[in-house]
């Protein structure tokens, strides 16, 4: 068949053939039937037709699975990107965590020094303010003692003025 006569027995309408004599009563037949037109096609068109949705599917099947090929090689990268960054970002995190222990032990050491000088020059300040001390005590001792001879040479003199009644040259300091 050609092109034309394809078109024309698609576009014309085809009706099924009915039996025009009334059914007779030994024939009854079920009235629940319905009756259908019966379109017939040719082989040719439905093989066209038909290779033409197969293609048509074939290509929807393949773009399918070249999109899911995509998808999953996108994930793949994403999931690589993803385990490479964590990776790095563990290996800064661990970077950060030993500078910052070595960071708190030097100061540790530090402070512990510190420590030490502060309680030296506390003991040397103690020491200081002991010697002072010390000083002070012997200045105080030197000066009672030296009152006290004083007093007791003052004592003496006024003795031996008595005792042989003359006056003594110097009064009071002042006059």
């Amino acid at each position: 068949m050609t092109q034309e006569e394809q078109k024309k027995n698609v576009t014309e309408p085809k009706t099924a053939v009915s039996n025009p004599s009334p059914p007779s009563s030994e024939e009854k037949t079920d009235d629940s039937k319905a009756l259908v037109l019966v379109v017939a096609k040719e082989p040719v068109e439905e093989k066209k037709e038909g290779s033409v949705n197969r293609d048509d599917v074939l290509a929807k099947l393949e773009t399918e699975k070249r999109m899911s090929l995509i998808k999953a090689w996108e994930e793949a990268e994403k999931s690589k990107v993803e385990n490479k960054a964590q990776k790095k970002l563990s290996s800064v995190g661990a970077w950060e965590n030993s500078k910052k222990a070595c960071v708190e032990a030097e100061l540790k050491k530090i402070e512990e020094q510190l420590i030490k000088k502060k309680a030296e020059y506390a003991e040397q300040m103690k020491n200081k303010i002991a010697q002072i001390h010390k000083e002070a005590e012997e200045k105080r001792a030197m000066t009672e003692a030296k009152r006290g001879e004083e007093i007791l040479k003052a004592e003496e003199m006024a003795a031996k003025y008595r005792a042989t009644g003359t006056a003594p040259t110097k009064l009071f300091g002042c006059f």
